[in-house]
C-alpha cells in the first residue's frame, strides 16, 4: 500500500511515520510511505506558497499552483490516480471503519493544509475527500495525516505481526478493548483476575466479551447502542408445559 503526504514539513511527518510498526512495515516493503514537498514545486523567487486571502481577514492561505504542481507530478510519477483526502475539521469525522475502507486502496494522498487552508480551486480540482480526526483546530494537517496513515497501516495485511491483533482491539465490532495484564500476577496487592489464569481460553473470552460490553457501556454509551442493535440480546425461550386438559 502506497501512501504520499503533500506537505510543508515532510521531515516531522517522515520523522513520525519511520518508528515503531509503521517503520518496519516500510523496511519490509509492505508499506510505502512518501512525503513530498509543497514547497519544492512554487514558482515564487522567495519560495513563498501562500498569500494573502483575496476579501481581506487574517492570516494567509497556501497557493493553488504549488499544490497542483506536486499532486500533478506525483500522477505522473506512479501513472495512475491516487485517491486524495484533504485534512480538514470541516471533514468528516475519521473513525475505524473508514479505515477499514481506506486500507482497501493502493494509493493513498494526504493533503496537509497549514495557515488559514488552501486556496479552494485547488481543492476542487484534486480532491475526493474531507476528513477530521476531531472538532478541534491544529495547526497543520501533519498530525492527522500521520494519525490517519497508522490507523490505516494496520489493517493492511502483513503490517501487524498477529494478524489478529487488528479484530481485537478497541472499535472492533463497536466495542472497546477488554483490560489487559502481564507479569507479575500480583502487583502492589492487586491481582490480575483469576480467569485469566486459569487457561480456560472458552472462559477468558466470555470474560473479555463481557468486560468489553461493560466498559463500552459506562465509557462509550453511543458505541454501546449501535453494539446492541447489531446484536440484540438473545430471548430466553420459555419453556411450555404440557398440559392434559384444557382451561
Amino acid at each position: 500500500m502506497n501512501f504520499y503526504i503533500l506537505t510543508l514539513f515532510p521531515e516531522m511527518v517522515m520523522n513520525g511515520l519511520s518508528t515503531s510498526i509503521t517503520g518496519r512495515a516500510i523496511e519490509s516493503g509492505k508499506l510505502h510511505i512518501e512525503a513530498i514537498n509543497i514547497r519544492d514545486y512554487t514558482k515564487d523567487k522567495h519560495n513563498h506558497v501562500d498569500d494573502y486571502p483575496y476579501g481581506g481577514g487574517a492570516g494567509m492561505v497556501m497557493q493553488a499552483q504549488p499544490v497542483y504542481d506536486a499532486y500533478t507530478a506525483l500522477v505522473e510519477k506512479i501513472g495512475r490516480k491516487p485517491w486524495v483526502i484533504y485534512m480538514t475539521p470541516q471533514g468528516q469525522t475519521f473513525n475505524q471503519g473508514i479505515a477499514q475502507e481506506l486500507s482497501e486502496k493502493e494509493d493513498i494522498v494526504l493533503l496537509c493544509g497549514h495557515y488559514e487552508g488552501i486556496d479552494e480551486r485547488v481543492l476542487e480540482m484534486i480532491v475526493d475527500d474531507y476528513m477530521s480526526i476531531g472538532d478541534f483546530v491544529l495547526t497543520g494537517g501533519e498530525l492527522p495525516a500521520m494519525a490517519i496513515v497508522d490507523a490505516v497501516s494496520r489493517l493492511v495485511p502483513g503490517v501487524l505481526n498477529n494478524e489478529d491483533s487488528a479484530e481485537i482491539e478497541t472499535f472492533y465490532n463497536n466495542l472497546l478493548e477488554y483490560p489487559q495484564y502481564t507479569r507479575p500476577p500480583e502487583f502492589m496487592g492487586r491481582r490480575v483476575p483469576d480467569v485469566l489464569l486459569s487457561g480456560n481460553h472458552k472462559l477468558i473470552n466470555e470474560w473479555r466479551l463481557e468486560q468489553s460490553i461493560e466498559r463500552t457501556k459506562a465509557n462509550r454509551p453511543d458505541m454501546y447502542e449501535k453494539y446492541i442493535a447489531e446484536n440484540p440480546p438473545k430471548e430466553k425461550k420459555k419453556k411450555q408445559k404440557k398440559s392434559g386438559t384444557d382451561n
